[in-house]
């Protein structure tokens, strides 16, 4: 198997000849997915996820082609969105039929939408964990002939020693409070409990194999493996608790991180994964799964400050997340630059250094990697599809269709 530093230059190579032999000159920055690491990376989901259906996490993706891509391989069905305004353009462009609301939502322009139309309200799931999201919802009609379909949004985080790890969610912890939201939603009239969500931040988006890490990496490793002992044990009492009170259509967990564990669970019947399709930067350290890096985007040498640096137009697309040098793009190919430590991304110009620098010319390019998924297609209306060397298709991003989710 080739060296990481001759697959990257070699890739360098393949991206810079789509460029080059495409019909007509693209402006950079250069957007770029390699499909055929999408499309294995796809398979390899689905053998992780064993049997069980997986959402598409649109967040994770944000192109609609993309989503499209992913759903038309067996073993993907539905959407994991991540507003109900995009819910409510999936539906209406049939991208999916099925589409679950991620995060709760008062958006009183996008839920007049919904329950104006039977169609999308019978195949888009919002997300609650109050009673205020259903009376935000109640404020907004007259009559409830069009039900609205919930689901129950269950923190998933690891409690240890009186303290909480994972993602700040859902108020909801214990089978108690979860049953009581279930009984209002019964009782409410207009309103159907369709499922229960709970996605185990901690385990599925961190990575836990980190090159010179080894001691943070085995903790991290630990405090999974306790996440996903004490999450199954709750998940199977609040499943207990709920059957009294009514039957779950669906129960929703994991990440491209978790799929394993979370597909074991007996309680859970579909799973969720975006970020896996793709590869960012921070998923490239897992031990569950081998990252066939997917998404990059290409920027100009434009000026030569000196022989040993490079610099080049635009770059500081920054994660979301906590502040730190795994939110900062990644100059990946060809292999051996580095970003500079008093300049880093910037938004206008990127200087980098490393051995290859002094071999660029002006006009070259060079090409990133993000730290997350689908965050840079957000600065970017087009989308170029790689197979081999050459582009076989340009697509829209959200952006690229006048949208701004």
């Amino acid at each position: 198997m080739p060296s990481d530093s001759i697959s990257r230059n070699r890739l360098a190579a393949r991206l810079d000849t789509a460029v080059r032999d495409h019909d007509e000159p693209i402006s950079p920055p250069v957007f770029v997915v390699d499909v055929d690491a999408f499309d294995a990376n796809a398979a390899d989901l689905v053998k992780r996820a064993g049997g069980k259906p997986i959402r598409v996490a649109s967040k994770s993706v944000r192109v609609p082609a993309l989503i499209r891509r992913a759903l038309s391989h067996e073993g993907f069905r539905g959407v994991l969105a991540y507003t109900l305004a995009e819910a409510l353009w999936l539906e209406e462009q049939d991208v999916s039929d099925d589409i679950l609301v991620a995060y709760p939502t008062v958006d009183r322009l996008a839920l007049g939408a919904l329950i104006a139309s039977p169609r999308a309200a019978s195949r888009i799931t919002l997300m609650i964990d109050d009673v205020a999201h259903l009376d935000v919802v109640d404020a907004l009609r007259a009559s409830t002939a069009v039900p609205v379909r919930v689901a129950i949004d269950v923190d998933a985080g690891l409690v240890v020693g009186g303290r909480h790890v994972g993602p700040k969610r859902s108020p909801l912890y214990d089978a108690q409070d979860v049953v009581a939201l279930a009984r209002t939603v019964g009782a409410r009239p207009g309103f159907h409990l369709a499922g229960v969500m709970t996605y185990e931040g901690q385990v599925a988006g961190v990575p836990d194999a980190v090159p010179h890490q080894r001691t943070r990496s085995l903790v991290v490793r630990r405090l999974k493996d306790a996440s996903v002992s004490q999450l199954r044990a709750r998940r199977a009492a609040i499943a207990e608790a709920l059957r009294s009170v009514t039957e779950i259509g669906f129960w929703n967990a994991g990440g491209s991180g978790s799929l394993e564990s979370s597909t074991a669970d007996p309680v859970v019947t579909e799973l969720t994964a975006g970020s896996g399709l793709l590869v960012p930067a921070l998923f490239d350290h897992y031990q569950a799964f081998e990252p066939r890096q997917a998404s990059f985007y290409g920027l100009p040498v434009t000026r030569r400050p000196s022989p040993e640096i490079a610099t080049v137009h635009g770059g500081g697309l920054v994660a979301s997340g906590p502040s730190g040098a795994d939110r900062l793009p990644v100059p990946w190919a060809p292999a051996g630059l580095h970003l500079t430590g008093l300049e880093g991304a910037g938004e206008v110009q990127t200087p980098l250094t490393g051995h290859p620098a002094a071999l660029l010319r002006i006009g070259d390019l060079v090409w990133f990697r993000h730290a997350k998924s689908g965050e840079p297609f957000e600065h970017t209306a087009t989308v170029h599809l790689l197979a081999g060397d050459r582009f076989v298709d340009s697509v829209q991003t959200y952006r690229g269709h006048g949208l701004a989710f």
